[in-house]
């Protein structure tokens, strides 16, 4: 122990903040359950190719991984479009609970009304963050509270297309209640007639994960107008949510607009569709560098619904008017929540792209 605490010295001579080595059990857990969330999050996808890449060319196994892929690139190629296949095994998995309260991710509404349990909903949130840490918790698992705020809704997360072609992993994503983010997969949520369905959706996308800095909110809205058409069909209101604290618990390496870093990243997105952000978190036993999020508190608010009307074929003037209500329904929620949740509240800003 003391030379331990010897090398802890020295190294931090150079800067390097460790944690200290009584830190509890239960803490300890906290950090390992975040730190392997970002890894399966962010390289789940790959990393369980190159299983099924071993399973075929390497094990005895390989019919049976063939017959897999074969079922998803037919059977079920079309499930992520329509409401997917939740499973509440996997959103109760006790991971999840460590994870929650490593922040701790809270969530919270503005409303205390209960939801229309007749009526369908889509919660548009923001910021995207590096990887949507607020939503993940309060939606995609059963440790966020969705279901004591909203006991008669059931909650369809809308994703990357990309997670249901990675073999595997696709069944997590599903698991946690994911859908594809695309219109066809919208409709058919806010479609049901019998309502109780809740669509949650990242306007902003994987693109605002390039804006994801400590005290920065920067979100992409002013050309996201789809989800408001989807809306329209149906005639289903739209919810503002904010996680205030998501662009906290990381950072990244500095790529302003117009940099090669900036550049290429711009390139990989448009050829494998996910923002490839460099993220600056802590280190399972430091806390100046690494891929785990720092521990900063998340708290996802859920804002008022905005009513809508339904019109079937919406025109773009329509679309804009409403487009720029919720606009203004967003910027409300966030000025008049920010100073419960932020700190230096007045001199935080929302800017809107």
């Amino acid at each position: 122990m003391v030379i331990l605490e010897a090398i802890f010295r020295i190294m931090e001579l150079f800067g390097i903040h460790w944690a200290p080595l009584n830190v509890p059990l239960q803490r300890r857990l906290q950090t390992l359950a975040a730190g392997c969330w970002f890894v399966i999050m962010a390289f789940g996808g790959f990393m369980m190719w190159i299983l099924t890449a071993y399973l075929i060319f390497f094990t005895s196994y390989w019919w049976l991984t063939l017959i897999y892929i074969l079922w998803i690139k037919t059977l079920d190629k079309d499930t992520c479009e329509e409401g997917g296949r939740k499973s509440e095994w996997v959103r109760s998995w006790t991971w999840w609970r460590y994870f929650r309260d490593y922040f701790p991710v809270k969530l919270e509404r503005v409303s205390f009304m209960d939801l229309d349990p007749k009526r369908n909903y889509l919660f548009c949130c923001f910021p995207h963050g590096m990887l949507c840490t607020g939503p993940f918790v309060a939606f995609g698992t059963n440790y966020g509270g969705f279901k004591e705020f909203f006991p008669n809704h059931k909650r369809m997360i809308m994703t990357l297309g990309q997670h249901f072609d990675a073999p595997f992993f696709r069944e997590m994503v599903f698991g946690l209640g994911g859908c594809k983010a695309s219109a066809k997969s919208i409709e058919h949520v806010l479609d049901e007639p019998h309502g109780g369905n809740i669509g949650i959706l990242m306007v902003g996308g994987a693109t605002e994960a390039f804006y994801c800095r400590p005290g920065q909110y920067k979100i992409i809205l002013n050309k996201r107008k789809g989800f408001i058409k989807c809306a329209l069909k149906s005639g289903s209101p739209l919810v503002p949510v904010f996680s205030f604290g998501e662009t906290d618990v990381f950072d990244q390496v500095d790529n302003p607009e117009g940099s090669w870093v900036r550049s290429l990243q711009e390139w990989l997105k448009n050829y494998i569709g996910i923002a490839p952000a460099i993220p600056v978190g802590r280190g399972f036993f430091q806390y100046n560098f690494g891929l785990v999020p720092r521990r900063r508190p998340v708290t996802t608010v859920v804002g008022r619904p905005m009513e809508i009307p339904k019109i079937q074929n919406p025109t773009p003037e329509q679309v804009d008017e409403i487009h720029a209500k919720f606009k203004q329904c967003l910027i409300d929620l966030f000025e008049e929540q920010k100073r419960t949740y932020l700190k230096d509240a007045e001199n935080v800003k929302l800017e809107i792209l």
